[in-house]
């Protein structure tokens, strides 16, 4: 199992020195992978809540976003071997041309490290700010999807569509990845769908509750891969976790633990329970905890855990 680590790229803790230093250790250590997260705007009064806390609002870490692509380009500079990836960049937000060149100049520049993770968003703020109609997104994300792998890998790109339309032209340069991995962010049946129709490269997932619903996801993406007589292993499994890690006596009874909350030998057990339900990559989330304002305790507890996930 791959292991991957956020950078400190929203909050009090984005600045330029902890995000150099998270990167650079991160590589130093061994780590396969650091990432970004997006937003492009906090509102003071949210039209859709927020989906990871209980009672919808937003957490104030998101109020100071530094912009994940910018942050991924000033990280590639300053690294050699580590990818580069998002969870995930809300694909609207953007026109599939100019999105498709900066991941393409982006992968260039860092000599094929990029990993793209897309999503449809679920902010209908952030789609009001960004002058996208909030229907109809299924349908604007297949065609978003076909656009960019066109661009990425046709010598003449030309697309005729509902949404988008690109006269018949030269779009270079072309990644060095032949073509860039992209995997979809989501929680619904279309989300998985929509992964084995186009052939992307898979799914990321956030644990927030039970691993049944994981493994049941999971479980959803390799049967419907076997249905259309997909290869169902060539679906990676991206999962994205938030150890937090307490010191002191395990817990007396395993049910009555939150996963990934506990000593670093009870979070070990979690990782192995997602390597067992086939995820191949694990990144530790550290942003919206307490320990994400300390670099050197980021990386240190992620050297404790990655142990399990190798």
């Amino acid at each position: 199992m791959k292991v991957g680590i956020t950078l400190p790229n929203l909050g009090p803790q984005a600045t330029k020195d902890n995000l150099l230093q998270t990167a650079t250790q991160a590589e130093k250590e061994g780590f396969d992978s650091v990432w970004t997260i997006t937003r492009i705007l906090w509102p003071l009064k949210p039209q859709t809540p927020f989906p990871d806390t209980p009672d919808g609002s937003l957490p104030n870490e998101l109020q100071t976003v530094l912009d994940p692509l910018d942050v991924l380009t000033y990280v590639a500079a300053n690294t050699s071997k580590i990818s580069l990836g998002q969870c995930v960049i809300d694909m609207f937000f953007y026109t599939p041309i100019m999105l498709a060149k900066r991941y393409a100049t982006l992968d260039v520049l860092s000599q094929g490290r990029v990993i793209a993770g897309l999503g449809l968003g679920w902010s209908k703020d952030e789609y009001q700010a960004s002058n996208i109609p909030y229907a109809n997104r299924g349908e604007r994300a297949d065609e978003f999807l076909q656009v960019l792998e066109k661009i990425w890998s046709d010598d003449v790109v030309e697309f005729k569509g509902k949404y988008y339309n690109i006269p018949a032209s030269k779009i270079n340069p072309k990644p060095i990845q032949k073509p860039i991995p992209v995997y979809l962010g989501g929680f619904t049946p279309n989300t998985f769908s929509r992964i084995i129709r186009y052939d992307l490269n898979g799914w990321i997932g956030i644990l927030g509750g039970s691993f049944e619903y994981i493994e049941n996801s999971i479980k959803s993406i390799r049967a419907q891969a076997s249905q259309v007589n997909k290869n169902p292993n060539n679906f990676q499994i991206i999962m994205w976790t938030s150890p937090n890690v307490k010191e002191g006596q395990p817990s007396k009874r395993d049910e009555d633990r939150f996963p990934f909350s506990g000593t670093i030998d009870e979070i070990g057990s979690d990782i192995q329970r997602l390597k067992d339900m086939g995820v191949d990559h694990i990144v530790f989330v550290y942003n919206f905890l307490p320990i994400g304002r300390n670099v050197n305790e980021m990386i240190d507890i992620s050297k404790q855990l990655s142990k399990f996930a190798r």
